[in-house]
């Protein structure tokens, strides 16, 4: 069973910046596929980044590719989303997502297990 804690977020300006933090419990976090994923009301829950523990890879959706940073420290079992030049249509509340297969999935039902959560406002 793997346990993600997600921190950060909250209200920022355009072009503003925010790192959200994600911890996970599990002696094998540097194997898992860390993943971040956003959702708006109404819509489906829409990839943001990944970091493959197993592949040492990064993969971004367009929309936030040169803007967004994922990346993880092992030794604190934590992964990170660095969030800069942050526009409003990037609001959403931002979940972080572990698969323990290490595979280099873009769809969330892809991923075990799943951070609470947090809300990311970007106002215009």
């Amino acid at each position: 069973q793997v346990q993600l804690v997600q921190s950060g977020g909250g209200l920022v300006q355009a072009g503003g910046s925010l790192r959200l933090s994600c911890a996970a419990s599990g002696p094998m976090f540097s194997t898992y596929t860390m993943g971040w994923f956003r959702q708006v009301p109404g819509k489906e829950r829409e990839f943001v980044a990944l970091n493959s523990g197993r592949r040492s890879t990064t993969y971004y959706a367009d929309s936030v590719k040169g803007r967004f940073t994922i990346s993880r420290d092992n030794a604190k079992n934590t992964v990170y989303l660095q969030m800069n030049s942050l526009k409003p249509e990037d609001t959403a509340v931002y979940y972080c997502a572990a698969d323990q297969t290490g595979g280099e999935n873009w769809f969330f039902g892809d991923y075990n297990y799943w951070g609470q959560g947090t809300q990311v406002t970007v106002s215009s």
